[in-house]
Formats: structure tokens, C-alpha cells, sequence
């Protein structure tokens, strides 16, 4: 009975005047959504967390458990603190999570995964970094612009190190970091220098990332030479974007005994298929082999087109310490003097590698087609294999232009694989897919790394057909996947936003070129401009103003069709030594299709945190390879100050244009402030400076002779100058 007194005695204690109240949340999801609700419900706006507290009747003794909730939730970007730690619930009109991508000049936007990305000026970064992901409260929304906020808070860091330039002071040392987006110095501690000397390139790690008034502050973990050093420059880049150079002992010793066992043992339902011709066609440099050709004629004039791709998946199991390296790589990386792979050479460079010199396990994918082209029957098996020949694609290019030759048999499979490799070309370009002919950079190094020519990357027949061959094979899985409704990872690409298409609609206008159906754009849409454009000296740029327009292809469970190829089902098959969504596939396939099993497929509730992190793994690689081919063109053009070269207009900014230069792949920016002849003004619908008094115009496209002005090697830009 007393016990009965107490209780009631505390009931009527929390509603006051005896009546019934709210029941006071009692699991972690109800305390969460009572949060919610008690914000949202305020009519004083905001509450602070003792107000929030006191409006749930937590108790003294709940409080701290009640705080760390709070925490969780911020640090989900569920709720955020304004002025006045004051906690509001964040939501898509007042807050964006999203990637931190800053810009030269310490500003930075916000890329959410859906709509418009959000400016956030230098002095709202707080201690927010390049790279980190972060929400952000949308401050003001300017009509015609983009939004404009302020970090509010940083949920996940991308860089514990940064890499960056030594300078010695007389009291205090600190480091500069070589990567332009990361425009904060950071404070060394006393006696955590390592030794370092003024001018050392280092690796710091960061222990304080500071605030909107405090620098960040770390100790010097590795030094890793002068940045004049031959091969320290891109060392420097792969350290910079967190790149795992080496493999630890343990990885190695497990590498080399998956290679021991899976050689042993091929395996279940294996196929010895070492009566096909089969070859590889590859850089002249490669070690790693993925994929390799055969091809059988059939009677009625078809052809059975055999793909077969290195079987990774037979050495490297799921869950086992090589797969757990490779997942956390996610790519190989391709540096411009150095490839960091994504599986130890034991596997990556040998036993998995299709190279020629004995036999070899595959994934075969056998493709019927009929006299057009047209996809008659498919199957798979896990193959046994020897490679009759390792072509380069220069061997394989003097036997279709007919000027070489390898070996008869190996001619006549070259031959009439090309011939239906173009009838699959001609059906993807009647079905409306792109056809971008982006230009590369090739560079020429000397033996201790130094550049020594920059050229354009040909793209040879013998390219064409590889890539006709893989786009097939990834098509015909993509397909098979869907159709049976098995767990995967696809490669989708988005249909571009509506601001995107106005604004290339717009500069295609520059060149004379109307852009029809921008509210149903097709893929058949851009790629008819790009046909109108061909031979015009600007067919280059514009494919790369096209690329620029569209959304960035990624990796995703569900499948949601490829935009730019036209096609409603690709996934990544083709390369499993080198990346790990493909290695994600081979066992799908192979379990589900070949062996008929379904209990050893991919956990679904696992496969969208594998398809972002392999989308975000494969972002950081193209960046650092981007980087190290701009390092190099930085290096070889310091030879070159003061001359003259001949070039065209690549994009156009209020602060200046950038140019590409013809006779090498180079570009550079003329800066507005080099241009003394007048006072140029930016037409942002022309894509034009011009001069206020002499009328003088520089457009988009526009061939021009500019003066390589002032290289800088530790900013990695070049400035060009119009000549006097």
C-alpha cells in the first residue's frame, strides 16, 4: 500500500492537478522522436537542453544518458545547434548534409545528395575541412544563385593526415599543405618535428582541427623528402588523398596463400577451355590482365564471342583479410609514374592476371550473336584457359589497319571480332548512347621521373573493340542481375539535373548549335550535337563541356539505368583485379548462375554502404591521377616560361580564361589582371570577357596565342599572359 501511495503521489506530481499527461518516453527511439517533437511543438522556437530536458521530465539522474542522445543526434545531423546552443531539428529547408568541396580562393560548397549545392564562404567554414562530410544551416536562398550557409556541424573528417611543405620559424614551426583546397597552415607542437628541415615535404597528423579562429595543429609523422627529390611529388599525392601504398606483412602472407590454395584447387564446375584462341589486348605496360577474347564462328554466319575475365573471386573470399584490404581500397590507383593496386601482385600481377605462359582461371561469359549484331543466347561458366598471345594495342592496331601482322589464326579473330565489334557500336549509337571523345594526357617520363614530352592519348580501333566487347559483357550481367532479381552492385547514371542542361544548352548556342527537348532530354539529344560537331576544331571542347554537364556515374543496389550509354541495365564486371564492385559481381554470378546456389550471395542490407564507399574510393583515385598528370604538365612547362604557343579558349570566368594548348596537352589560365590593354567585363550568356574600351572579345573556343607566363609547382598552376 505505501508503495501504491508513493507511485500515485508521483504521478500527480508530474501533472499537475492530477491530470493525465504524455507518458515520459522510455526507449532510445521514443526519447528520439519525443526530441522531435518537443523542438517542432516549441513556441519559444529552438529549445537548449536543460528547456528540452525539463519539457520530457528527465531527472537529474537521466540527465548525462539524455546529453549523449543529444549528441547522437547532432552528430547524425538529425538536429543542429544554432546561437545560443539552442537545438533545432534539421530538415531539407533548413539544413544539408552533404561533402565539403572547397575552392581556390578558401570558399566552399556543400554537395548534398539531392538538390542544389550550397556556398559557404571562407569565414562560415568553421573548422571544416576539403573532403569532409558536414551539415550546413541555409542562411539565405538569393533568387538565381545558390543557397548560402554556415557549417554547423562536421560528421565525418576525411583526412587525419595532410601532406604539406615544412617552414621553420624562429618560436613556432608549421606546415603549408601542397593540396590548394586545403588552405590552413597547421601549427606543429614543440618536439613533434621529427626532425624535419625548412623545405621538407611531410606527413602530419592532424590532432586538432581548430575552429573558425584557431588553425588546426598536428605532429609531423613522415618525412618523405625534398619535393625536388625525383618521385617525391607524386609520393606526396597518393599520401595526400590517403592512399595505401603498401600492403601490410599480414595482407602479403595472405595474399600469397590464397594464390597457394586457389591454384591447388580450380574449384567446383570448372571448364577446360584451353582449346580456344584466346589473347589478351592491353597497354604495352600492363601487368594486370582482367580480360581476355576468343571468338568461334557458327554456321549460319554468327559468332560465338567468348569474354573471360580474371576469376578473383576464386582467390579471394568474402569476409577473409584480403577482401577486407581490397574493400577498404575499393580501386586500383593509377598514378602517372606508379599503379597502387587494389589486391598484392602475388594475385593482382600474377596468378589472377590472364597474362600468357600456362593456365589461367577465369570467368567466361560466352555471347551468341547473329549476323547483326543482335544478342541470340548467352551463358557463363568458370573457365580453365591458356592465352595464346598478350597484344598491345598497338599490335592489335597494325593488324586491323593492315599493315602488321601476329600470328594468321590471331589476325582473323582480330579481324572479325572488329567487324561485329562495329555492328555492336552501330546498334549503342542507333539506341541514342554517347560517344565522348575526351582527349588525354599521355605523360613521357625520363628514368628518374622527370617529363619529358606531354601528348594526346590516341584512341585506336584496337581501344574501340575492347571497350565494344566489355560494355556487352557488362550490359548482358547488368541484365541477367535484374531479371533475376539477385543481389548486386550496378553501375547507374542519372539523367542531368535541369540547370545543367540550361547551361550547356546555352553555351552549345555559343557555337551555333540549338539543344532541343530540354525537358525530355535524351542521351540520342546530345550525342546528335556531338555528330554536328564533328571535325570542327572544337568538337574537343565541347565533349568536354558535355562531360561537365553530366552527373557523375556511381555505384548503387538498385538499378536505375546508365544515362549516358542508353542502356536500362550496366554493372561493372570486367575488371575484378582492379576494382572491387566487379569483384562484388563475379560472386553473384557465380554462386547464383553457375553453381545455383542463393545462400552464399551479398548481404542486400550491406550493399548500399559498399556502393558508396566504392563510388567515393573511386572519386579520391581519379583525383590523385588527375593531380599527378597536372604535377607533371606543371614541372615540364617550368622549361618554357617566356615562350609563345598557339591555343583555344577552354572555359571563361569573371577573374580570367583558360586555354588548352594545341601542340601540347597543357592548360593555363589568363588572368584578368594580366590584361592591362583594357578593362574587361564577364558576359556570362556568351561566355566572353570583353574589353569596356576597345570592344576587344575573348570567347569560349576561341584560337589564341598566349605566353607562358609564370609556372608554379608548389600551387601546381601555370599562368599564361597574352603576348605584347
Amino acid at each position: 500500500m505505501a508503495r501504491g501511495r508513493r507511485s500515485g503521489q508521483r504521478g500527480r506530481g508530474r501533472n499537475q492537478g492530477g491530470k493525465k499527461g504524455p507518458e515520459r518516453p522510455t526507449t532510445e527511439a521514443e526519447m528520439r522522436a519525443a526530441v522531435l517533437a518537443a523542438i517542432e511543438g516549441s513556441s519559444k522556437g529552438p529549445l537548449k537542453a536543460k528547456d528540452l530536458a525539463k519539457e520530457l521530465r528527465i531527472g537529474t539522474h537521466g540527465y548525462r544518458a539524455f546529453r549523449r542522445l543529444l549528441a547522437g543526434m547532432e552528430a547524425e545531423g538529425v538536429v543542429h545547434r544554432i546561437r545560443g546552443h539552442r537545438y533545432a531539428v534539421s530538415n531539407e529547408r533548413t539544413t544539408v548534409t552533404g561533402s565539403l568541396r572547397s575552392t581556390a580562393d578558401g570558399h566552399g560548397f556543400v554537395r548534398p545528395e539531392q538538390g542544389e549545392d550550397v556556398f559557404v564562404a571562407a569565414h562560415k567554414l568553421e573548422s571544416a575541412m576539403d573532403g569532409d562530410r558536414v551539415v550546413v544551416r541555409i542562411d539565405r536562398r538569393p533568387p538565381g544563385r545558390n543557397p548560402e550557409g554556415t557549417v554547423v556541424r562536421v560528421l565525418e573528417r576525411a583526412h587525419e593526415t595532410i601532406v604539406g611543405l615544412f617552414r621553420e620559424g624562429r618560436r613556432i614551426s608549421y606546415v603549408k599543405p601542397l593540396d590548394p583546397r586545403q588552405r590552413r597552415d597547421i601549427l606543429i607542437h614543440e618536439g613533434e618535428t621529427a626532425d624535419a628541415e625548412e623545405g621538407h615535404v611531410v606527413v602530419v597528423r592532424l590532432t586538432s582541427f581548430g575552429d573558425a579562429h584557431i588553425g588546426p595543429t598536428g605532429g609531423v609523422e613522415e618525412i618523405l623528402g625534398f619535393l625536388s627529390d625525383p618521385g617525391v611529388d607524386v609520393l606526396a599525392i597518393a599520401h595526400g588523398h590517403g592512399l595505401a601504398l603498401d600492403f601490410p606483412d599480414d595482407i602479403e602472407e595472405a595474399a600469397a596463400a590464397a594464390a597457394e590454395r586457389g591454384a591447388a584447387e580450380p574449384g567446383p564446375d570448372r571448364v577446360e577451355r584451353t582449346d580456344l584462341l584466346v589473347f589478351t589486348i592491353d597497354p604495352a605496360d600492363a601487368k594486370d590482365h582482367d580480360d581476355a577474347l576468343s571468338i568461334r564462328r557458327l554456321d549460319d554466319g554468327a559468332v560465338e564471342v567468348g569474354i573471360h575475365i580474371a576469376d578473383v573471386s576464386h582467390y579471394v573470399r568474402p569476409g577473409e583479410p584480403v577482401d577486407v584490404e581490397a574493400l577498404a581500397r575499393g580501386t586500383s590507383v593509377y598514378l602517372v609514374d606508379r599503379t597502387i593496386p587494389m589486391l598484392p601482385h602475388v594475385l593482382s600481377s600474377d596468378v589472377c592476371s590472364l597474362a600468357p605462359g600456362g593456365e589461367r582461371l577465369a570467368v567466361s561469359v560466352f555471347v551468341e550473336l547473329d549476323r547483326e549484331g543482335r544478342i541470340r543466347e548467352r551463358r557463363y561458366e568458370r573457365t580453365i584457359l591458356e592465352c595464346a598471345a598478350g597484344l598491345s594495342y598497338e599490335e592489335a592496331e597494325s593488324v586491323l589497319s593492315g599493315e602488321g601482322t601476329v600470328r594468321t589464326d590471331i589476325d582473323e579473330a582480330l579481324r572479325t571480332l572488329d567487324d561485329f565489334a562495329r555492328l555492336l557500336r552501330a546498334e549503342r549509337k542507333e539506341r541514342g548512347a554517347l560517344d565522348l571523345d575526351i582527349p588525354e594526357a599521355k605523360v613521357i617520363l625520363d628514368p628518374e621521373g622527370r617529363p619529358v614530352d606531354i601528348r594526346k592519348r590516341d584512341r585506336l580501333s584496337s581501344h574501340r573493340l575492347i571497350e565494344d566487347y566489355m560494355l556487352l559483357a557488362n550490359e548482358v550481367v547488368a541484365t541477367d542481375l535484374e531479371a533475376r532479381d539477385l543481389p548486386g552492385l550496378y553501375r547507374i547514371h542519372e539523367r542531368p539535373d535541369r540547370e545543367k542542361i540550361e547551361a550547356l544548352a546555352e553555351t552549345l548556342s555559343r557555337f551555333g548549335i540549338p539543344l532541343r527537348q530540354r525537358n525530355a532530354l535524351k542521351p540520342r539529344d546530345v550525342q546528335q550535337v556531338l555528330e554536328r560537331l564533328q571535325g570542327h576544331p572544337a568538337e574537343a571542347l565541347v565533349s568536354q563541356l558535355v562531360l561537365r554537364s553530366m552527373a557523375k556515374a556511381r555505384y548503387a543496389p538498385e538499378n536505375e539505368g546508365h544515362f549516358g550509354l542508353a542502356s536500362p541495365a550496366y554493372a561493372h564486371f570486367t575488371s575484378p583485379i582492379r576494382r572491387y564492385p566487379d569483384l562484388v559481381v563475379h560472386r553473384v554470378i557465380t554462386e547464383a548462375l553457375i553453381h545455383g546456389r542463393r545462400e552464399g550471395l551479398p548481404d542486400r542490407d550491406t550493399l548500399p554502404t559498399v556502393a558508396e564507399h566504392c563510388s567515393a574510393r573511386e572519386q579520391a583515385a581519379a583525383e590523385a591521377e588527375r593531380d599527378s598528370v597536372a604535377l607533371k604538365k606543371v614541372e615540364y612547362m617550368e622549361a618554357y616560361v617566356g615562350d609563345v604557343f598557339t591555343g583555344r579558349i577552354s572555359g571563361v570566368q569573371p577573374f580570367g580564361f583558360f586555354v588548352t594548348l594545341d601542340d601540347v596537352f597543357v592548360d593555363g589560365l589568363v588572368h584578368v589582371r594580366s590584361m592591362e590593354d583594357d578593362h574587361y567585363r564577364f558576359v556570362e550568356r556568351e561566355h566572353t570577357l570583353r574589353g569596356e574600351r576597345g570592344g576587344r572579345a575573348y570567347r569560349l573556343g576561341d584560337e589564341v596565342e598566349v605566353q607562358v607566363a609564370r609556372v608554379d609547382r608548389d600551387t601546381r598552376r601555370i599562368d599564361f599572359a597574352i603576348p605584347r
